[in-house]
């Protein structure tokens, strides 16, 4: 049994009867799996739901990787390919990232399903802020540069709050809040730009 047909499985379960299965034994009854199988692969359902999100990253970025465009971009291009081409990924399980949401009635930043996606997430951003580094995108300064990978996941947190609340055709607002938000970034790590900040306050502000 590989780990694909688990997740698959354990998601569809939680679509279906709006809770996770009571038991490794009752899901993989479901499988016709002994739970050796399951054990194989995943310690307990947390593990499931933490390599739901990993496996959307992962995925993410081994496509991005095999793109020869995307390789010629610079850091901030790479980020912005990188957001459009997750909020794809994303839609193929939002009823079920939705589900898990009003499941814990905590924002999905809380959610600890998202600490093995945030410390890929973090080892990603890492990369691009060196990159960002020799190619002048991105200043280094004192007491703050390593404070920049931080600031990139709490930008994630921002795209996906926007794109689970998100009512426009085909997720319209959710495109044209990631370019903002990742060209305000960039331009405030390179130099403060006042004008940039103003217009994504304008923005917020417009859809409330």
């Amino acid at each position: 049994m590989e780990k694909h047909t688990i997740r698959e499985a354990y998601k569809r379960y939680w679509l279906e009867n709006g809770k996770k299965p009571v038991s490794v034994y009752a899901l993989c009854k479901i499988l016709d799996s002994p739970e050796s199988a399951f054990y194989g692969h995943y310690s307990s359902f947390d593990a499931v739901e933490e390599d739901i999100w990993l496996d959307v990253f992962q995925r993410t970025v081994g496509q991005l990787k095999t793109d020869e465009t995307y390789l010629q971009y610079n850091a901030q291009e790479k980020l912005l390919a990188f957001y459009f081409l997750w909020v794809q990924k994303l839609k193929e399980d939002r009823s079920y990232i939705l589900q898990q949401s009003e499941r814990s009635r905590l924002p999905l930043s809380q959610l600890g399903q998202l600490n093995a996606f945030k410390k890929a997430f973090y080892e990603y951003a890492a990369d691009l802020i060196r990159e960002g580094y020799t190619t002048a995108e991105i200043k280094e300064r004192k007491f703050i540069s390593d404070k920049y990978t931080h600031g990139f996941w709490v930008q994630a947190l921002f795209v996906l709050r926007y794109w689970t609340e998100d009512s426009s055709a085909n997720f319209e607002m959710t495109d044209a809040a990631i370019e903002k938000a990742v060209n305000l970034s960039f331009q405030l790590m390179h130099s403060n730009t006042l004008d940039s900040l103003l217009d994504f306050g304008k923005f917020i502000l417009t859809r409330k």
